[in-house]
Protein backbone atom coordinates (compact mmCIF):
# COMPACT_ATOMS: atom_id res chain seq x y z
CA UNK A 1 0.00 0.00 0.00
CA UNK A 2 1.56 3.36 -1.04
CA UNK A 3 2.04 6.30 1.28
CA UNK A 4 -0.97 8.64 0.97
CA UNK A 5 -0.57 12.42 1.09
CA UNK A 6 -3.53 13.50 3.15
CA UNK A 7 -2.72 17.16 2.51
CA UNK A 8 -3.91 16.79 -1.10
CA UNK A 9 -7.45 18.11 -0.76
CA UNK A 10 -8.29 19.28 -4.28
CA UNK A 11 -10.75 17.14 -6.24
CA UNK A 12 -8.21 16.14 -8.92
CA UNK A 13 -5.56 15.34 -6.33
CA UNK A 14 -7.97 13.19 -4.32
CA UNK A 15 -9.00 11.36 -7.49
CA UNK A 16 -5.37 10.71 -8.38
CA UNK A 17 -4.68 9.38 -4.88
CA UNK A 18 -7.57 6.93 -5.14
CA UNK A 19 -6.33 5.67 -8.51
CA UNK A 20 -2.81 5.25 -7.16
CA UNK A 21 -4.12 3.19 -4.28
CA UNK A 22 -6.20 0.96 -6.56
CA UNK A 23 -3.31 0.44 -9.00
CA UNK A 24 -1.09 -0.66 -6.11
CA UNK A 25 -3.63 -3.42 -5.42
CA UNK A 26 -2.77 -6.58 -7.43
CA UNK A 27 -6.38 -7.00 -8.55
CA UNK A 28 -6.33 -3.66 -10.43
CA UNK A 29 -2.71 -3.40 -11.60
CA UNK A 30 -3.52 -3.10 -15.32
CA UNK A 31 -7.02 -1.70 -14.95
CA UNK A 32 -7.96 1.25 -17.22
CA UNK A 33 -9.92 3.47 -14.84
CA UNK A 34 -10.51 6.24 -17.40
CA UNK A 35 -12.17 3.98 -19.89
CA UNK A 36 -14.51 2.11 -17.55
CA UNK A 37 -17.61 2.65 -15.43
CA UNK A 38 -15.30 2.36 -12.42
CA UNK A 39 -14.36 6.01 -13.15
CA UNK A 40 -17.86 7.10 -12.02
CA UNK A 41 -17.36 5.44 -8.64
CA UNK A 42 -13.94 7.06 -8.27
CA UNK A 43 -15.44 10.48 -9.08
CA UNK A 44 -18.15 9.91 -6.45
CA UNK A 45 -15.60 8.93 -3.80
CA UNK A 46 -13.38 11.90 -4.66
CA UNK A 47 -16.30 14.33 -4.60
CA UNK A 48 -17.54 13.04 -1.24
CA UNK A 49 -14.01 13.24 0.20
CA UNK A 50 -13.60 16.77 -1.15
CA UNK A 51 -16.85 17.97 0.49
CA UNK A 52 -15.94 16.37 3.84
CA UNK A 53 -12.46 17.92 3.72
CA UNK A 54 -13.91 21.36 2.94
CA UNK A 55 -16.44 21.16 5.77
CA UNK A 56 -13.80 19.96 8.23
CA UNK A 57 -11.52 22.83 7.23
CA UNK A 58 -14.31 25.41 7.69
CA UNK A 59 -15.27 23.98 11.10
CA UNK A 60 -11.66 24.10 12.24
CA UNK A 61 -11.23 27.69 11.05
CA UNK A 62 -14.40 28.84 12.83
CA UNK A 63 -13.15 27.35 16.10
CA UNK A 64 -10.36 29.92 16.49
CA UNK A 65 -10.68 33.64 16.97
CA UNK A 66 -7.97 34.63 14.51
CA UNK A 67 -9.38 32.54 11.64
CA UNK A 68 -13.17 32.72 12.20
CA UNK A 69 -15.12 34.67 9.57
CA UNK A 70 -18.75 34.36 10.71
CA UNK A 71 -19.73 37.10 13.16
CA UNK A 72 -21.65 34.73 15.45
CA UNK A 73 -18.55 32.56 15.88
CA UNK A 74 -16.28 35.54 16.46
CA UNK A 75 -18.71 36.89 19.08
CA UNK A 76 -18.95 33.50 20.81
CA UNK A 77 -15.16 33.13 20.98
CA UNK A 78 -14.73 36.72 22.17
CA UNK A 79 -17.25 36.07 24.97
CA UNK A 80 -14.93 33.38 26.35
CA UNK A 81 -12.29 36.04 27.04
CA UNK A 82 -14.77 38.53 28.51
CA UNK A 83 -15.07 40.81 25.48
CA UNK A 84 -18.32 42.20 24.04
CA UNK A 85 -17.92 43.35 20.41
CA UNK A 86 -19.01 46.88 19.64
CA UNK A 87 -22.46 47.27 18.12
CA UNK A 88 -23.44 49.34 15.13
CA UNK A 89 -23.53 53.09 15.85
CA UNK A 90 -26.33 55.38 14.77
CA UNK A 91 -25.52 58.41 12.67
CA UNK A 92 -26.39 61.59 14.49
CA UNK A 93 -26.81 65.29 13.87
CA UNK A 94 -27.43 68.41 15.91
CA UNK A 95 -30.50 70.42 14.89
CA UNK A 96 -32.59 73.29 16.20
CA UNK A 97 -36.36 73.29 15.88
CA UNK A 98 -38.73 76.27 16.12
CA UNK A 99 -42.22 75.60 17.48
CA UNK A 100 -45.46 77.50 17.88
CA UNK A 101 -48.21 76.61 20.32
CA UNK A 102 -51.15 78.13 22.13
CA UNK A 103 -50.14 81.31 23.94
CA UNK A 104 -51.36 79.99 27.29
CA UNK A 105 -48.68 77.27 27.30
CA UNK A 106 -45.37 77.93 29.02
CA UNK A 107 -43.47 74.84 27.87
CA UNK A 108 -43.33 72.41 24.96
CA UNK A 109 -41.97 68.87 25.04
CA UNK A 110 -40.39 66.97 22.21
CA UNK A 111 -41.23 63.42 23.14
CA UNK A 112 -38.83 60.51 22.75
CA UNK A 113 -39.25 58.84 19.40
CA UNK A 114 -39.61 60.05 15.84
CA UNK A 115 -38.48 63.65 15.32
CA UNK A 116 -37.95 64.05 11.60
CA UNK A 117 -37.57 62.19 8.32
CA UNK A 118 -34.91 62.93 5.75
CA UNK A 119 -34.85 62.07 2.07
CA UNK A 120 -31.95 61.82 -0.36
CA UNK A 121 -31.48 59.84 -3.58
CA UNK A 122 -35.01 58.39 -3.31
CA UNK A 123 -34.24 56.96 0.14
CA UNK A 124 -35.88 57.93 3.43
CA UNK A 125 -34.03 58.20 6.74
CA UNK A 126 -35.78 58.26 10.11
CA UNK A 127 -34.28 60.31 12.94
CA UNK A 128 -35.32 59.94 16.57
CA UNK A 129 -34.36 61.04 20.07
CA UNK A 130 -34.00 58.58 22.98
CA UNK A 131 -35.46 60.85 25.69
CA UNK A 132 -37.85 63.78 26.10
CA UNK A 133 -36.60 67.32 25.50
CA UNK A 134 -38.44 70.31 27.01
CA UNK A 135 -38.15 74.00 26.18
CA UNK A 136 -39.84 77.16 27.47
CA UNK A 137 -42.28 79.16 25.38
CA UNK A 138 -42.67 82.90 25.15
CA UNK A 139 -45.93 84.14 23.64
CA UNK A 140 -46.47 80.64 22.29
CA UNK A 141 -43.12 80.50 20.49
CA UNK A 142 -39.98 78.62 21.42
CA UNK A 143 -36.90 76.86 20.10
CA UNK A 144 -35.41 73.47 20.77
CA UNK A 145 -31.75 74.38 20.48
CA UNK A 146 -28.94 71.97 19.64
CA UNK A 147 -30.99 68.78 19.86
CA UNK A 148 -29.01 65.65 19.03
CA UNK A 149 -31.04 63.35 16.77
CA UNK A 150 -30.07 59.78 15.90
CA UNK A 151 -30.71 57.90 12.67
CA UNK A 152 -32.97 55.00 13.61
CA UNK A 153 -36.29 54.00 15.10
CA UNK A 154 -36.99 54.45 18.81
CA UNK A 155 -38.44 51.29 20.37
CA UNK A 156 -39.52 50.10 23.81
CA UNK A 157 -39.86 46.56 25.13
CA UNK A 158 -41.15 45.32 28.48
CA UNK A 159 -40.44 42.14 30.40
CA UNK A 160 -42.06 40.81 33.57
CA UNK A 161 -39.58 39.07 35.84
CA UNK A 162 -40.39 35.49 36.82
CA UNK A 163 -37.85 34.25 39.34
CA UNK A 164 -39.27 30.70 39.34
CA UNK A 165 -37.72 29.96 35.93
CA UNK A 166 -34.37 30.50 34.23
CA UNK A 167 -35.60 33.56 32.38
CA UNK A 168 -33.74 35.25 29.54
CA UNK A 169 -34.19 38.90 28.56
CA UNK A 170 -33.55 39.06 24.82
CA UNK A 171 -34.11 42.10 22.62
CA UNK A 172 -35.71 40.67 19.49
CA UNK A 173 -34.31 43.22 17.02
CA UNK A 174 -31.02 43.10 15.14
CA UNK A 175 -28.89 46.20 14.44
CA UNK A 176 -29.39 47.87 17.85
CA UNK A 177 -27.14 50.72 18.89
CA UNK A 178 -26.25 49.48 22.37
CA UNK A 179 -25.06 52.93 23.48
CA UNK A 180 -28.72 54.06 23.39
CA UNK A 181 -30.09 51.24 25.56
CA UNK A 182 -31.83 52.50 28.69
CA UNK A 183 -33.07 49.98 31.28
CA UNK A 184 -35.56 50.80 34.03
CA UNK A 185 -36.87 48.33 36.59
CA UNK A 186 -40.13 48.89 38.46
CA UNK A 187 -40.59 46.98 41.69
CA UNK A 188 -43.81 46.68 43.72
CA UNK A 189 -43.09 49.91 45.62
CA UNK A 190 -41.76 51.98 42.69
CA UNK A 191 -43.64 54.58 40.69
CA UNK A 192 -43.54 55.36 36.98
CA UNK A 193 -41.14 53.11 35.11
CA UNK A 194 -39.04 52.57 38.23
CA UNK A 195 -35.30 52.96 38.77
CA UNK A 196 -32.81 53.28 35.96
CA UNK A 197 -30.16 50.57 35.95
CA UNK A 198 -26.59 51.25 34.88
CA UNK A 199 -24.77 49.19 32.29
CA UNK A 200 -21.38 47.84 33.43
CA UNK A 201 -18.59 46.08 31.59
CA UNK A 202 -17.35 43.95 34.52
CA UNK A 203 -18.37 42.84 37.99
CA UNK A 204 -15.64 44.68 39.88
CA UNK A 205 -16.61 47.28 42.48
CA UNK A 206 -20.26 46.23 42.59
CA UNK A 207 -22.16 44.60 45.43
CA UNK A 208 -25.53 42.96 46.03
CA UNK A 209 -27.29 46.35 46.11
CA UNK A 210 -25.86 47.69 42.85
CA UNK A 211 -28.57 48.40 40.27
CA UNK A 212 -26.63 47.27 37.22
CA UNK A 213 -26.95 45.08 34.16
CA UNK A 214 -24.66 43.61 31.51
CA UNK A 215 -25.27 42.82 27.86
CA UNK A 216 -24.02 40.08 25.59
CA UNK A 217 -24.49 39.60 21.88
CA UNK A 218 -26.18 36.40 20.75
CA UNK A 219 -27.16 35.10 17.31
CA UNK A 220 -28.21 37.41 14.44
CA UNK A 221 -26.70 40.49 16.14
CA UNK A 222 -29.35 40.46 18.86
CA UNK A 223 -28.58 41.27 22.49
CA UNK A 224 -29.41 39.70 25.83
CA UNK A 225 -29.62 41.60 29.12
CA UNK A 226 -28.07 40.04 32.25
CA UNK A 227 -29.04 41.14 35.76
CA UNK A 228 -27.58 40.55 39.20
CA UNK A 229 -28.00 37.58 41.53
CA UNK A 230 -27.77 39.34 44.93
CA UNK A 231 -24.02 38.67 45.01
CA UNK A 232 -22.90 40.69 42.02
CA UNK A 233 -25.65 43.20 41.45
CA UNK A 234 -29.20 43.50 42.74
CA UNK A 235 -31.44 40.56 41.89
CA UNK A 236 -34.76 41.20 40.17
CA UNK A 237 -37.84 40.84 42.31
CA UNK A 238 -40.54 38.45 41.18
CA UNK A 239 -43.10 40.38 39.13
CA UNK A 240 -40.80 43.35 38.54
CA UNK A 241 -41.42 45.14 35.25
CA UNK A 242 -38.32 45.76 33.13
CA UNK A 243 -38.69 48.50 30.51
CA UNK A 244 -35.98 48.70 27.87
CA UNK A 245 -35.74 51.51 25.33
CA UNK A 246 -33.24 51.66 22.47
CA UNK A 247 -32.65 52.83 18.91
CA UNK A 248 -32.92 50.37 16.04
CA UNK A 249 -30.82 51.06 12.97
CA UNK A 250 -31.73 50.17 9.42
CA UNK A 251 -29.68 47.41 7.77
CA UNK A 252 -27.51 49.80 5.82
CA UNK A 253 -23.74 50.32 5.73
CA UNK A 254 -23.51 53.95 4.58
CA UNK A 255 -25.47 56.86 6.01
CA UNK A 256 -25.59 59.91 3.74
CA UNK A 257 -26.41 63.53 4.67
CA UNK A 258 -30.10 64.35 4.59
CA UNK A 259 -32.43 67.32 4.44
CA UNK A 260 -34.70 67.48 7.47
CA UNK A 261 -38.47 67.54 7.14
CA UNK A 262 -40.35 68.15 10.40
CA UNK A 263 -42.93 65.52 11.22
CA UNK A 264 -43.72 66.34 14.88
CA UNK A 265 -46.84 68.21 15.94
CA UNK A 266 -47.00 70.35 19.07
Amino acid sequence: MPFTKFSNLDFDQIKTSIKSYLRANSDFTDFDFEGSNFSVLIDTLAYNTYINAFNANMVANESFLDSATLRENVVSLARNIGYVPRSRSASKATVSLRVSAAEDKNTATLQAGLVCVGAVNNSNYIFSIPEDVTTTLKSGNGTFSDVTVYEGTYLKKQFVANTSINQRFILDNSFIDTSTIVVRVKGPSDSGEGNEYTRVDNILNIDKNSKVYLIQEIQDEKYELLFGDDYFGKKLENGAIITVSYLLLMARKVIMPVNFLLQEEY
